[in-house]
């Protein structure tokens, strides 16, 4: 992935990135919309293991996550400590429908083993390359939020390198990726993700707040390559409205938020925590979601993320991984269940937007 960044002016309204008469010629997904194609690349795994403890973000348990190699053809997955038999892959058909201000993975319907706040680490190894990796998880089920970016498993991932992954035969595996071919998209009332043919990845994400100032409606703009995406996306933090914190914990939420693991924006006083670390940072951190949440795409260690032009605004994790069902073409989304999942993320303020 060659990434480069650049920035487009605020835009008023989606219909400056999605007109409506755009958003009316597109059609539903068809089989033919994606095919797996070839990067002339072997799948990688790290070149040795690492750790990094911190606090959850909900629960508030400090979680150890070690990240080990594995072999060419078994993707990313995670173990539970005390449940080492259930092996929950990074696929969105494990992924939540309804999980609550991050990405759930659970082991299949009904299952009881189930990883939280996974976008942040997988955002880092799929803009990395880490196609293939077991993450065993001890103190509790969630992610460490760390410092509520992907930049400390950027430089956990650095600090250990990759190599080139073999199978169990000892072969390398030649790693596709999914090339989009006719336009595919998604939306509900104002929130929405278009995928349109591109020689390669681009990303242009909005979002708009306009209850709170400080914050207010943002456009940013990216190709994806691994530097890029560590100086310019991997730094970028979790966001929240400090007049929803309260709400929040009271719903059993958010335990192990604080000033050190995101930023806090007051409707009427701006940031509690300043300086950013970028003026757009609250919708950088949103295409570093999308990437983690896109990663799920993967299958037996290839590319999760579609070479296509991306267009998302106001998507949220829910319409992230709905997209991949829908374009997958395996299931068609309930638009009703749809709404009230995009209301949950943008009715009111922002809730912690991750």
């Amino acid at each position: 992935m060659a990434l480069t960044l650049r920035f487009l002016p605020p835009l008023p309204s989606p219909a400056a990135a999605m007109s409506s008469t755009a958003a009316r010629a597109l059609t539903s997904v068809s089989r033919a919309a994606f095919s797996w194609k070839p990067t002339g690349r072997p799948q990688q795994t790290l070149a040795a293991a690492v750790s990094r403890s911190g606090v959850g973000l909900h629960l508030g348990a400090c979680v150890t996550a070690t990240l080990f190699p594995t072999q060419a053809g078994e993707g990313r997955y995670f173990l539970v400590e005390g449940e080492e038999e259930a092996r929950v892959a990074a696929e969105v058909w494990n992924a939540e429908p309804r999980s609550q201000l991050c990405t759930t993975l659970r082991r299949g319907e009904g299952a009881h083993t189930r990883v939280r706040t996974v976008e942040h680490l997988l955002s880092a190894m799929e803009a990395l390359g880490v196609d293939n990796c077991r993450i065993e998880l001890s103190g509790g089920d969630e992610i460490p939020l760390l410092d509520g970016s992907a930049q400390e498993w950027v430089e956990a991932i650095q600090s250990v390198g990759l190599c080139v992954a073999e199978d169990a035969n000892g072969q390398k595996l030649d790693k596709l990726a999914p090339e989009i071919h006719e336009p595919v998209y998604l939306r509900r009332d104002d929130c929405f993700i278009a995928a349109f043919p591109s020689s390669q990845i681009h990303i242009t994400y909005g979002i708009d707040f306009p209850k709170v100032p400080t914050i207010g409606c943002q456009w940013v703009s990216t190709y994806l390559d691994d530097n890029i995406y560590s100086s310019k996306i991997a730094p970028a933090r979790t966001f929240c409205i400090f007049e929803e914190v309260e709400e929040m914990r009271a719903a059993g939420l958010i335990k192990g938020g604080s000033l050190e693991n995101a930023m806090v924006c007051s409707i009427s006083g701006g940031w509690l925590n300043p300086p950013l670390r970028f003026e757009d940072e609250p919708c950088r951190h949103k295409i570093l979601d999308l990437i983690g949440d896109f990663s799920l795409f993967a299958q037996n260690g290839n590319q999760g993320f579609p070479i296509a032009h991306i267009i998302a605004y106001k998507a949220g994790h829910a319409l992230h991984t709905d997209f991949l069902i829908h374009l997958s073409g395996k299931n068609t989304v309930d638009q009703e269940q749809l709404a009230g999942q995009c209301s949950n993320v943008y009715g009111s303020y922002s809730s912690y937007v991750r």
